[in-house]
């Protein structure tokens, strides 16, 4: 491999290219530390922080800036989310590859990325209802939500910034605000498909809290079919 290039996978590469020119970056939960390594090497941004819980994680990091000789311009924390990273260090901050509540957890613990006027690109893996409405609620607006695909499974990134978010509906809670993505078919008929299967398992629930549950997931069932009815009329 030329070690001047890393060939990033289609998530990872969706981020970096949603990612504007020139900020400075920490890549949260950062693994390997592909993805600051291959923006600092494609000269898209000046300076990474490559931040992990673990230490496992960051000394792969590590290995990954000393191969492609970009150690000088990152920068290595281990620490819980944004803890071990300043206010005045970064511009943009990602958070790709856990679940929706631990990344509300996360900037919930940093308040300062709501008022700095950061870029976040968030890629939650589970709980984006919650992350959604979370987000809505303290602040935030996601400007853009962009599928992306990678074999059988089609992960959303979240494109985020401090402002007002428009109200939503349950359906737009759980699948974000209607597009005409090429994927948006496939990402809607996923959730149907869970939701289906959660109603029918919930259809003997006695109390007056798994009633209200069940009505609420029929609702945003019959919202949702709406939606990829609605997605594909826009179709060729």
């Amino acid at each position: 491999m030329n070690k001047r290039q890393i060939e990033l996978t289609p998530r990872l590469r969706t981020i970096a290219d949603l990612l504007p020119q020139g900020i400075r970056l920490v890549d949260v939960g950062t693994d390997h530390g592909y993805l600051p390594a291959c923006l600092l090497l494609e000269g898209k941004i000046p300076f990474a922080i490559a931040a992990d819980l673990r230490e496992g994680p960051l000394s792969r990091a590590r290995e990954t800036a000393s191969t492609y000789g970009c150690e000088e311009k990152m920068d290595f924390r281990l620490c819980d989310g944004l803890t071990g990273v300043q206010p005045d260090e970064v511009d943009g901050v990602v958070i790709a590859g856990m679940g929706g509540e631990t990344i509300a957890q996360i900037l919930a613990q940093a308040p300062w990325v709501g008022t700095r006027g950061c870029t976040l690109l968030l890629q939650p893996m589970s709980s984006q209802p919650e992350l959604r409405r979370w987000l809505a609620d303290h602040g935030y607006r996601i400007c853009r939500e962009q599928l992306v695909a990678e074999g059988d499974t089609i992960y959303v990134i979240f494109q985020v910034e401090a402002g007002d978010m428009p109200s939503m509906t349950l359906g737009e809670a759980w699948a974000g605000q209607q597009s005409n993505d090429p994927l948006r078919g496939r990402y809607l008929q996923g959730m149907l498909d869970k939701l289906e299967r959660a109603l029918r398992g919930m259809s003997q629930g006695r109390t007056p809290e798994s009633e209200q549950r069940r009505q609420e997931l029929s609702q945003v069932y019959e919202q949702l079919k709406n939606m990829k009815k609605e997605w594909e009329t826009w179709q060729p």
